[in-house]
């Protein structure tokens, strides 16, 4: 009895051809006895297409509706912020990953920050500014160069900006501002660069993969470029001591919960090298990149979960009563495992 699924890919972001990239290795990886697959593209220019045919909207989605679940492969703003979510719940459609409000509060990096904060992570200081505002001389006193200038609602590194002057801050603004009205500044951290991926199992079990360790090869940092043209090394397990490790592991699980999160998410840290160790969430991701140069993909590889197992993992915890998941009284800590 094979699953009528729909991967969804593409979308009218910036991060359309990394959507694209991620659906591909979705795709090639999905065990074709087991899904009856319908690969649903939304054009650079809002265009529906199913199975490479163009198709009008109200039958695009009357195609998503005769679906069993939904695998929404999609990247950044009109996609990974909620949107999509909100269709599919309104069409009634079980999806792989999260909800509305996880996706929502997890694109918008200003948003993201307090939520975390409130639950006691520690973030970096930072001022969200929007359409027309500056930084006034008591946001400049507040945070220590260098500063990131990056769009909120965006991801992969697109529109961010490093500034080691302040007199730089009105170009960065402007650049960021060309991908998002509202943007963040926030100050840099200083420290190792360490991402997590957790996994929520059909059964509602919370895991924390092996931190993964940044190495940027060039003198920048981890942009787009570096993201997707080979301008990074990722160390898996990152050399980490048993004790750090359990603390980023714990750190990005509450991140998950604190989110209300759903299916998966990537933690992005900084580990300080010196001062307070308490590691500093940088960024969350709600739907990580898929593609085999990414990060999430990799880290479940290194622990055991090939590609086409951790895909079969998020479909099936689609397909079950989520809502009974969630919400079937068990504490926390008998809901969480963290595999190193």
């Amino acid at each position: 009895m094979t699953t009528r699924l729909a991967v969804l890919y593409g979308g009218q972001s910036g991060e359309h051809e990394v959507s694209c990239r991620s659906a591909a290795s979705i795709l090639a990886n999905l065990d074709r006895e087991r899904y009856q697959v319908t690969e649903v593209l939304i054009d650079r220019d809002g265009g529906w297409h199913v199975d490479g045919r163009p198709m009008p909207l109200p039958q695009a989605l009357r195609v998503l509706r005769t679906q069993e679940v939904v695998f929404p492969a999609l990247h950044g703003p009109y996609g990974e912020d909620g949107t999509v979510a909100s269709l599919l719940e309104w069409l009634g459609v079980r999806y792989v990953g999260n909800g509305v409000f996880a996706s929502a509060a997890g694109m918008d990096k200003g948003v993201t920050k307090r939520l975390l904060a409130a639950e006691g992570l520690r973030v970096s200081p930072g001022v969200t500014l929007r359409a027309g505002e500056e930084l006034t001389p008591d946001d400049r006193r507040r945070l220590e160069l260098p500063v990131f200038v990056k769009p909120a609602r965006a991801g992969s590194s697109l529109g961010v900006v490093k500034v080691n002057d302040w007199a730089g801050v009105p170009a960065a603004l402007d650049q960021a501002r060309q991908v998002d009205p509202k943007v963040l500044v926030e100050q840099g951290a200083r420290g190792r660069e360490i991402d997590v991926a957790v996994l929520q199992h059909p059964d509602g079990r919370v895991q924390a993969g092996p931190p993964l360790e940044i190495r940027v090869t060039g003198a920048g940092f981890f942009d787009y470029d570096a993201k997707y043209d080979g301008g990074a090394v990722f160390q898996i397990p990152a050399p980490l001591d048993a004790a750090t490790t359990e603390v980023l592991q714990d750190r990005a699980i509450r991140a998950f919960h604190a989110l209300d999160c759903r299916g998966l998410l990537r933690v992005d840290f900084f580990l300080p090298t010196e001062g307070s160790p308490e590691p500093i969430v940088n960024e969350v991701n709600t739907f990580p990149g898929f593609t085999a140069a990414s990060q999430f993909p990799q880290i479940w590889q290194t622990a055991g979960l090939e590609f086409a197992t951790l895909i079969d993992i998020l479909i099936a915890g689609a397909l079950v009563d989520q809502d009974r998941v969630r919400y079937s009284g068990l504490p926390r800590q008998a809901r969480a495992v963290n595999l190193v």
